[in-house]
């Protein structure tokens, strides 16, 4: 699916099995956003494929957080000339509570909070934890677009339930998002969001119904 000029969702629709929305900023630096699961790789591939592309055109990974149906899927670029990007404190975190078992070598640099240039592409890290210790939203200023991996959906939230989440950080987290001048919300899940109403709509949407319970 093509959002806007150079932007590529690959949205994960297939409700048997747990994984990702995946991203790619299609330009002279080619960045794909959480992978999602190595053994349900084959949506990324099969998107790419129409575009004429394939794991191998990749430069950069970008991921926001460590969670395995976002994370796991960078083991395919082992072998790849592609580096690798999440933030430090997620990369520790995650690698303590598996035990490794995830395989995932330490990434070839750590998003930090702040700016991030990548070709032609200014990015702004921003440190969203919550539904994990280290998750991450990638603001693109290009375009107004925000990448918010599991923070927030379409009317809904990420989960505080698993190890390192935290409501009441869930909903800072979120209240920081909301002021951002956002035309594109993409999430880790679900249906993506286009236009700064429907995008305003939505904060509002998730404070009113979901904020309750984020203690």
């Amino acid at each position: 699916m093509n959002v806007v000029d150079g932007l590529h969702a690959f949205i994960w629709r297939d409700a048997r099995a747990n994984n990702c929305n995946t991203y790619l900023i299609d330009g002279p630096k080619r960045i794909l956003i959480d992978p999602g699961h190595r053994r349900l790789l084959g949506n990324v591939r099969s998107g790419l494929v129409e575009l004429g592309l394939s794991l191998d055109d990749i430069d950069v990974v970008l991921v926001t957080h460590g969670h395995p149906d976002h994370l796991e899927g960078v083991q395919a670029f082992n072998e790849s000339t592609a580096v690798i990007a999440m933030s430090e404190e997620e990369f520790f975190f995650i690698s303590k509570a598996t035990g490794g078992y995830l395989n995932i070598p330490e990434p070839d640099f750590f998003l930090r909070e702040g700016d991030l240039h990548i070709g032609d592409n200014h990015f702004r890290i921003l440190a969203t934890p919550g539904h994990s210790p280290g998750s991450v939203s990638i603001y693109w200023g290009n375009y107004k677009v925000l990448f918010t991996g599991d923070v927030i959906f379409k009317q809904s939230i990420g989960r505080t339930d698993l190890p390192g989440g935290r409501g009441r950080t869930l909903k800072e987290s979120i209240q920081r998002l909301a002021s951002l001048d956002v035309d594109y919300l993409m999430p880790g899940h679900g249906e993506i969001l286009i236009g700064s109403n429907e995008v305003r709509a939505n904060f509002k949407i998730v404070e009113q119904v979901w904020f309750s319970y984020l203690q």
